[in-house]
């Protein structure tokens, strides 16, 4: 029997909800900012020095930018099993069922180290048929692709530490991840500073700068668990694969990937789009995109409190907390999201010069970006908090059709009728908020459709009948 050790870990089945949730989501922020960290200061210092004129680091700039979208299409799909890993540890944490986590959490580790190794053979031979594909800028390509390559070097570790981390945030533990991270961090800041401004590496620099501090924070994380008490300490010897776990994994996780890649497919047709705008309002839509993705880190770090509150509550079978944690996370990101969101809006000038000093095209083209977006963000924090009740429910198919339905072919629709007529890039922003209305309605009506009929259901093993039996 595993002997639960209480460093580390943390009870969501008891006790107050929203203080929890808040203590629970804030070291998560800051962990999902200082990730965030690493492409700022990949495009800070490639745009004012990744080249010797103007010109040259404008061109440095768009290629990191360039790949965003692309990349994230790529790993996503693997990113998603992490989430069922989460649903796993989190629903058996709170079902007590303490053997299981540790399957789960040996198993995790060697997929994840799998996912890893494809996803780096993938990129390494399609980035430049892809980025050709995207119809990236020519002057842009000759330094996106090697950025690329570079970046996806980091991918092994980069899938490990995004397993662990999962399965600690499932355990209640959101501070250590946020350790390893920043130290990380630290590390991929004086990286990038010596590889481009002492070597000159331009875009490359900053790909091999986030790719060594990846493997950091892998390195981190695995030694710590390694060493931690309870059910989800890593032991060596017990690295193999439980097919069981492995089946219910899948089942909860694929579906998150196969929505997170649509979410990130449709991204690519816009940043498509974006690219016909030309090189400068590209530059600009990366570095606005670098900052409202502050606010999304806030927004989307409710996500994993709803997933790991609603889940250990699951799997204690407590369904009165499981709507109080759903509350409860609701007014958290809609005053996150709105404060954050309006306080990026007032200082979005200065923000955007931090990336493209000089360049009001660039400035002018990210202002726009932000006037649409950071206003609205709490509406996709709203579908962030929707879609991890849905998983911390056990359900994963459901939330894949209404993300494809209701975001991804919606903003298809959007591009390919809309923007004909209305060639803007407001017009083209615009696709967001609405798809995020759409779609965080959606998402909170099966919530409830799904708690009411969990409380009717007689008490079996959550994570079996419950989850499996899905079907839409």
């Amino acid at each position: 029997m595993i002997k639960v050790g209480k460093k580390g870990g943390g009870d969501f089945t008891e006790g107050p909800l929203l203080s929890k949730i808040i203590l629970f989501t804030l070291p998560l922020i800051a962990t999902t900012v200082l990730q965030l960290l690493f492409n700022t200061a990949d495009t800070v210092v490639v745009g004012r020095w990744g080249g010797s004129t103007p010109e040259e680091c404008e061109t440095a700039l768009a290629a990191v930018g360039s790949c965003g979208a692309l990349t994230n299409l790529i790993v996503n799909l693997f990113f998603g099993l992490s989430v069922g890993a989460g649903v796993c540890v989190a629903h058996d944490i709170g079902a007590k069922a303490y053997d299981d986590v540790s399957r789960v959490v040996h198993t995790s580790v060697v997929a994840s180290l799998i996912s890893g190794v494809v996803v780096t053979v993938f990129g390494l031979c399609m980035a430049r048929p892809l980025l050709t594909m995207m119809g990236t800028d020519p002057a842009v390509l000759d330094q996106a692709v090697p950025y690329m390559c570079a970046y996806f070097c980091g991918m092994p570790a980069n899938m490990v530490y995004n397993y662990c981390a999962a399965i600690l945030r499932s355990n209640g533990d959101t501070t250590r991840p946020l350790a390893f991270l920043s130290v990380a961090g630290v590390i991929n800041v004086v990286l990038n500073l010596i590889t481009v401004i002492v070597f000159g590496l331009g875009a490359v620099g900053v790909g091999i700068a986030t790719a060594v501090s990846q493997w950091v924070s892998c390195v981190l994380i695995v030694l710590y668990m390694m060493r931690m008490e309870g059910p989800c300490r890593i032991e060596l010897s017990k690295l193999r694969v439980d097919p069981a776990k492995l089946r219910k994994i899948v089942f909860i996780g694929l579906p998150a990937g196969i929505q997170s890649t649509l979410f990130s497919f449709s991204n690519v047709l816009i940043q498509s789009t974006v690219n016909s705008f030309g090189k400068v309002v590209v530059a600009g839509n990366t570095a606005g995109s670098n900052i409202d993705g502050y606010i999304y880190a806030t927004q989307n770090s409710l996500y994993h409190a709803a997933l790991t509150f609603v889940g250990q509550n699951v799997g204690a079978r407590k369904y009165d907390r499981v709507k109080k944690s759903l509350f409860g996370c609701v007014l958290v990101v809609t005053v996150v999201g709105i404060s954050v969101g309006g306080l990026v809006t007032c200082f979005g000038r200065p923000l955007l010069g931090l990336f493209a000093p000089g360049n009001e095209g660039a400035i002018n083209a990210g202002m726009t970006r932000l006037s649409v977006l950071a206003t609205t963000y709490f509406l996709c924090g709203l579908m962030e908090v929707g879609c991890g009740t849905m998983r911390g429910l056990g359900k994963s198919i459901s939330p894949m059709f209404i993300s494809l339905i209701g975001s991804c072919l919606f903003r298809v629709v959007w591009i390919y009728t809309v923007i004909p007529h209305h060639r803007s890039l407001e017009v083209l922003y615009l696709s967001y908020p609405v798809s995020w209305i759409l779609t965080s309605a959606t998402f909170f009506i099966f919530c409830f459709f799904y708690m009411k009929k969990f409380k009717k259901t007689p008490a079996r093993e959550v994570g079996e009948s419950d989850v499996s039996g899905e079907t839409a």
